[in-house]
């Protein structure tokens, strides 16, 4: 056997030789696939798998993160696919697992998401790679400076309704690795919100995520009218208007090589080169 392995949802993967047909259902595993050295070996990937540029010209897209297109993953014959507990549903999960062995990654900090790359270094052949690129973003992310005050924030990625970020979730942990405070941290894990909310909390800074959500000037104009607008939450001050800024959400949420890229992106944000 080439190696067996539980995913990060406790199943078992075991792989009887190196897997040659690779299907990626994860933009940013599929990323990481790449900088692995392991484009050859990819034969399937979703329409949001965007990194490499043109990748989704020169290799076959099986459909969404949320809904694929079964026959096509069926004829591509994969001996390996990789999902995601959050980003893919149950029901494609189920069906993969019946065509190949489907690791499922299940991701809420820094920590696993070093684990997911080590898992997926071994079991492609590429452990040498895998674990250079995780020492070399454990390292970044301690390289990064200790924030004298946390700003208090309010990260948002979706638009009518209005979505946050909650407890339990990669961005969260981005967020306070990025010297942020979040103010939704003890909500559910995307609690919804009105405006009203968001006042409520008094943010100093409301991150607009450019993903899913693609967050523009014309939003954070709206938001910061509204704050303008509102009735003051203190008695003898006016509301706080706090900074908005549009942000890379791809440096908060995306948990594959691109996490090499996060911390420098964190600091420029927090000395407000960006």
């Amino acid at each position: 056997m080439f190696c067996k392995i539980p995913d990060q949802m406790g199943r078992i993967i075991a792989l009887d030789k190196m897997p040659q047909r690779i299907i990626s259902l994860v933009p940013s595993q599929t990323e990481l696939l790449i900088d692995l050295g392991l484009r050859d070996r990819l034969v399937g990937i979703t329409r949001y798998c965007v990194h490499p540029n043109n990748l989704t010209e020169e290799i076959t897209v099986v459909g969404g993160t949320k809904k694929t297109v079964n026959s096509r993953i069926l004829d591509l014959q994969p001996d390996l696919i990789i999902a995601n507990k959050e980003e893919n549903t149950a029901e494609t999960v189920s069906f993969c697992d019946q065509i190949a062995p489907t690791y499922v990654s299940d991701i809420d900090d820094l920590e696993q998401a070093l684990d997911m790359i080590k898992d997926l270094g071994t079991l492609t052949g590429s452990s040498f790679k895998a674990k250079s690129v995780a020492r070399k973003i454990r390292s970044a992310f301690n390289r990064m400076p200790v924030f004298d005050r946390p700003k208090k924030a309010v990260y948002l990625i979706w638009k009518d309704p209005y979505m946050s970020i909650g407890q339990s979730t990669f961005i969260n942990d981005m967020l306070q690795k990025a010297g942020f405070e979040n103010l939704t941290s003890k909500l559910s894990r995307y609690p919804s919100l009105q405006i009203e909310d968001i006042i409520a909390l008094q943010p100093e800074v409301v991150l607009l995520s450019s993903e899913p959500y693609p967050f523009t000037e014309s939003d954070a104009g709206e938001l910061r009218e509204a704050f303008l607008k509102a009735p003051s939450q203190h008695p003898v001050q006016p509301n706080l208007v706090p900074e908005f800024k549009i942000v890379d959400g791809e440096m908060f949420s995306w948990y594959g090589s691109r996490l090499l890229k996060a911390p420098d992106y964190f600091i420029r944000l927090q000395q407000g080169l960006l």
